[in-house]
């Protein structure tokens, strides 16, 4: 009954924490206006600049990876193999690409006058939170979905915990299972402090920034904007903000590419797969059930909408990312975690595939070492009972081996079909009646005809009633 009496009032709780009234963007059916949503958070894309600069945010390098693509050219047909960029995110306060929305959510809590911010994250979020809080003198919580019913904890989620609490923040962590979600709610009502949520506007407004630097940096170097930007995609708020700034820029014509790790058949909510996996975001535990149904976050409106924008969303299997990751560390002399590596490993697949005088840039990097590096990772794995091998990457079976490929000439990439996670997403609506203004809607939501989504509630229906 607790738990129920706090889930029947998280939409006053959230709203007090947020001080956004997301009611006034409700349409009569099914959508809402998202673009006044975005407007009404109150910042333009230059007010975002000077805040993020003001706080050693942004501006990060742009590099060319030549000899990795000169490594893939070795895979390729003659004249393929697209130049890879990447831009090095690790360079923030923090570590990652994740303080340019933890930048927005804290000064947006401090011209509010909350005393303190809360986040609930096991990723990289977490320490950008409480980095930028110690910045601005307000109190920090994060709270962690972090152990097993065994009280086994996964090293990257503890290394994590570890830096948040170097930043002063105090660190909440629980087991796997519906007690985050309540024990969020309980914080941020007892504390009455800001709701530092990755999906509130202020958290993708803060990545439109790095989705503008890539677009300029790469037509002020190339006279061209990038042909692909591929980004690991987890709960969607990194290709969102990402594919919002190259337009701003006018790369309206830029490939937006998402990335994941294939955990297929593993679920994050199941005690028994939790530690079965080797990464802790930027997998498919996360990337299809937020793509497919954004609104399951921790605030009314979800503002990462992953499918307004994606062009193709790809896969890449666990063994491939370790391998990429040490290819980085030997070609390129750079040292960095698994996250922004699983868009590399994409990268490398898709670079084969393209023209050589094409650009795909890898839209972030992340800091390693300790819980956060391959060693520790690939350990874990070992004494979860995972078995390791060599061979075809594609042979993976999540929780049950791990596959690194022989050479690069094994990494591929897997895709899934953006129909089908349209069909999931709608698949939420079957049993509604839509109106016009919900199909005028789900066009701009699912970046689609009208004509091809009754297309679809059709192939539902019909799959309904066999």
């Amino acid at each position: 009954m607790m738990y129920q009496d706090m889930m029947d009032k998280k939409s006053i709780i959230m709203r007090k924490a947020l001080k956004l009234d997301y009611q006034k963007f409700e349409h009569p059916g099914i959508g809402f206006d998202y673009e006044q949503m975005m407007q009404d958070a109150g910042y333009t894309l230059e007010d975002v600049q000077k805040i993020q600069k003001e706080h050693s945010v942004g501006s990060t390098p742009l590099i060319e990876l030549k000899r990795l693509t000169a490594y893939a050219r070795k895979f390729a047909q003659p004249g393929y193999g697209a130049r890879i960029f990447l831009k090095d995110e690790a360079c923030n306060l923090s570590g990652s690409f994740k303080a340019r929305r933890a930048v927005m959510a804290i000064f947006q809590a401090k011209k509010l006058g909350y005393k303190g911010v809360i986040a609930a994250t096991s990723g990289n979020y977490g320490a950008a939170v409480a980095a930028l809080a110690a910045r601005v003198g307000l109190k920090c919580i994060i709270v962690q979905e972090c152990f097993d019913s065994k009280g086994i904890g996964q090293p990257e989620i503890i290394e994590k915990a570890r830096a948040c609490e170097a930043y002063g923040a105090e660190v909440v962590q629980l087991s796997v299972g519906p007690e985050l979600f309540y024990q969020f709610l309980k914080l941020l009502e007892e504390t009455e402090y800001f709701n530092a949520s990755l999906y509130s506007p202020y958290g993708i407004m803060g990545i439109e920034t790095l989705g503008y630097e890539i677009a300029d940096e790469i037509y002020q170097q190339e006279h061209k904007f990038p042909d692909m930007v591929i980004c690991t995609n987890a709960g969607g708020g990194n290709l969102t903000g990402t594919a919002r700034g190259l337009k701003q820029r006018g790369a309206t014509n830029t490939k937006i590419v998402a990335a994941s790790v294939d955990l297929s058949g593993l679920h994050m909510a199941s005690d028994k797969d939790f530690n079965k996996k080797s990464f802790t975001t930027g997998h498919t535990g996360f990337g299809i059930p937020f793509a497919t149904y954004p609104d399951r976050s921790d605030v009314p409106r979800s503002a990462a909408r992953p499918l307004r924008y994606m062009d193709r969303y790809v896969l890449v299997n666990q063994g491939t990312v370790f391998f990429i990751t040490q290819a980085l560390s030997l070609l390129e002399g750079m040292e960095r975690g698994p996250a922004g590596n699983t868009s590399l490993a994409a990268a490398f697949s898709l670079a084969q595939t393209i023209k050589d005088t094409e650009i795909i840039v890898v839209q972030e990097t992340e800091y390693t070492g300790a819980g956060k590096h391959m060693t520790a990772q690939v350990s874990f794995a070992s004494d979860r009972g995972i078995e390791l091998k060599l061979g075809n990457p594609l042979d993976e079976i999540p929780g049950k081996n791990l596959v690194f490929p022989t050479s690069g000439s094994f990494i591929k990439h897997k895709e899934i079909s953006i129909d089908d996670l349209r069909k999931s997403y709608l698949k939420h609506f079957k049993d509604q009646f839509l109106l016009e203004e919900d199909f005028n809607f789900l066009k701009e939501e699912l970046n689609t005809t009208i004509d091809h989504i009754k297309t679809m509630m059709e192939e539902i229906n019909e799959t309904k009633t066999r």
